[in-house]
């Protein structure tokens, strides 16, 4: 399994323990918001490094 299968199996794992844990509304906040913060705390020139990888990617 690849490194970013990994991740993806332990967000969604998180995300049912999250649901069963809190109600559907908090863990959806926690689920979208993570990513969402992450992705805003880095510099411009990595989100455009970002953006521009992912469609290479996405053209594959």
């Amino acid at each position: 399994m690849s490194k970013n299968a990994k991740i993806a199996a332990g967000g969604v794992a998180v995300g049912i323990i999250l649901l069963f844990w809190l109600p559907w509304w908090a863990a959806l906040l926690i689920v979208l918001g993570v990513p969402a913060a992450a992705y805003l705390t880095l510099d411009p020139s990595q989100r455009r490094r970002l953006r521009r990888v992912t469609r290479k990617e996405l053209g594959r």
